[in-house]
């Protein structure tokens, strides 16, 4: 019994100090008052410890001399068993930098260990916590919280690291604009804090950060070219441009693949994609048979797509790859190989762009009579077998295209047949899909026809604007003008291969609809397109938590 009184006692001692400490006009003549709260701190009763986790920074304010002692106590509190204890002291932690701020990052670093609780009651304490600390010093609550995500080895810290990401994302992000004054400073801040830890991250951790980044201001619409640069340098030390390449390295294609994806909307704003287009024409493309077949039409489509903004000079460099890839996929008819007919719109569409910023490349590389003037047009020298065989190639191209459009189009009509007698929702919705294929067959083989019918000219002119919509790629909907509108132009169609070019790429598994709607169509008799897919790992660190 001598025990429990004693504890009890505890309770009471604390009550006595507390309304005394509470009534006083000048609370600093107490000061054994308040050090008696602290030393009751390490009470044996539950009651009594959360009951001083509450006086202490009650009363913290008034004793600067006892700071230190203070924070002690109440730190220690943080460790108890007693889960109402810590809750208790976590709340009362962080008031305790109103009035000394410099304890900021050492509360931060202490908080943001809690984070692993599995208690909602202690991790939501822990999450009020922070933020409040976040409101008075983001600048140090952010860098201390950012030291918890940089490289770990052991396997608590590495859970650490996850929660702490968890919070930046689920909690951090979403009232940036709050936090983040003075705007342009914070966004600074943030930025390099984010550069800094990118050099091990899993793929979904990189896209977070960089989805983040491009929401901020100094990225924002109005960004001058070297900050959109910024970020592509951010990607290409993603991507690992710098390093060897080796074709069996899966994890290292996945993750070029992916960077080179992601970097797209930025070469859109005018960024460089020169660094990854060198690369590519120097270390992929001269390997392209030996990459994994679900890759290859990824790297095409991403080549496809990079190649309106690429430079004369590196247009120049790569065209004699692209051609070279475009004769090994629309071989001569009686070779009987069969045709990739996604490779072959990738491959023209890029053909194209880059030969409208390098014309007189083709005449040695096609066959073609382009006059510039430069003595790279070579006019002097014979290349007729060269457009022969090119011609010969786009021809046989072209038959297949029209016999897959005719076979699509048979095709369709027998679906909406089917589709009118249709009973139950699975039947209806293998219909639509079945359709949904067809159109995306019937899209790529127009732009096909669309692209490969300019280059039978001696000297073509090559497209280099928005006119072909590349049949991954959503159409841009379009609201008709008013009957009575006047002056007006009809929109183009999209059917026509005119179809303006958005920056959306089609996801979820939309190659593979197409390679079905093909199949049994090709020069041979075998089946046509191959499967691809849109999966983008992304990411390096391991320990369990994915690689590409």
């Amino acid at each position: 019994m001598a025990d429990v009184y004693d504890d009890n006692n505890d309770i009471e001692k604390l009550y006595e100090y507390g309304e005394r400490l509470n009534v006083a006009k000048d609370k600093s003549q107490n000061e054994e008052d308040y050090k008696n709260i602290i030393s009751l701190a390490a009470s044996t009763n539950i009651k009594a410890k959360q009951l001083a986790a509450q006086l202490i920074p009650r009363f913290f304010k008034f004793f600067p001399a006892l700071f230190d002692l203070a924070f002690d106590a109440l730190n220690e509190l943080c460790d108890a068993e007693e889960l109402g204890i810590r809750v208790q002291a976590i709340r009362g932690l962080h008031l305790l930098c109103k009035d000394k701020p410099v304890y900021i990052p050492k509360i931060v670093d202490i908080l943001a260990q809690f984070l692993i609780t599995e208690e909602n009651v202690e991790r939501d304490a822990v999450h009020k916590a922070l933020l409040s600390l976040l409101r008075q010093d983001v600048k140090a609550s952010l860098t201390v919280l950012f030291k918890h995500i940089e490289s770990v080895d052991e396997p608590i810290l590495d859970d650490n690291r996850e929660r702490t990401l968890h919070f930046i994302r689920d909690k951090v992000f979403p009232i940036k604009s709050e936090l983040l004054k003075p705007q342009e400073e914070m966004e600074r801040h943030i930025t390099n804090l984010i550069k800094k830890i990118l050099q091990d991250v899993t793929g979904a951790e990189f896209k977070m950060f960089m989805d983040f980044l491009k929401s901020l201001s100094i990225f924002g619409a109005k960004a001058p070219a070297e900050r959109i640069q910024e970020l592509i340098e951010i990607i290409e030390s993603q991507a690992d441009l710098d390093a060897q390449f080796n074709v069996s390295d899966g994890y290292h294609i996945d993750r070029l693949i992916s960077c080179l994806y992601m970097a797209l909307p930025y070469f859109v704003r005018g960024g460089s994609s020169s660094k990854f287009l060198r690369y590519l024409n120097k270390n992929i493309i001269p390997v392209f048979d030996k990459l994994p077949e679900e890759r290859k039409v990824d790297l095409l489509k991403n080549v496809a797509e990079s190649s309106p903004y690429s430079t004369s000079q590196d247009s120049r460099q790569i065209l004699p790859s692209v051609v070279e890839l475009l004769k090994k996929y629309m071989p001569l008819r009686k070779t009987g190989e069969e045709m990739y007919l996604t490779y072959v719109e990738c491959l023209l569409y890029s053909f194209h762009h880059l030969a409208h910023k390098a014309p007189n490349s083709t005449n040695s590389l096609c066959g073609y009579k382009i006059v510039t003037g430069q003595p790279s047009d070579r006019l002097g020298e014979d290349f007729s077998e060269l457009y022969k065989d090119f011609t010969e190639r786009l021809k046989c191209v072209e038959d297949l295209a029209k016999a897959t459009i005719k076979k699509l189009t048979q095709g369709m009509a027998q679906q909406n047949k089917t589709m009118a007698t249709a009973i139950s929702d699975e039947e209806k919705a293998n219909i639509k899909t079945q359709k949904q294929n067809s159109t995306t067959g019937l899209r790529t083989c127009n732009n096909i026809l669309a692209m490969s019918q300019p280059l039978h000219a001696k000297a073509p002119s090559f497209i280099g604007d928005k006119r072909i919509n590349l049949s991954w790629k959503d159409a841009i909907k379009t609201v008709a003008p008013p009957a009575n509108a006047a002056g007006v132009k009809r929109p183009a169609s999209t059917t026509n291969g005119s179809g303006n070019y958005v920056n959306k790429r089609g996801r979820g598994g939309g190659n593979q609809l197409v390679h079905r709607a093909f199949e049994g169509i090709s020069y041979g008799g075998r089946g046509s397109l191959r499967g691809s897919g849109h999966g983008r790992g992304l990411g390096r660190r391991g320990r369990g938590r994915g690689r590409y």
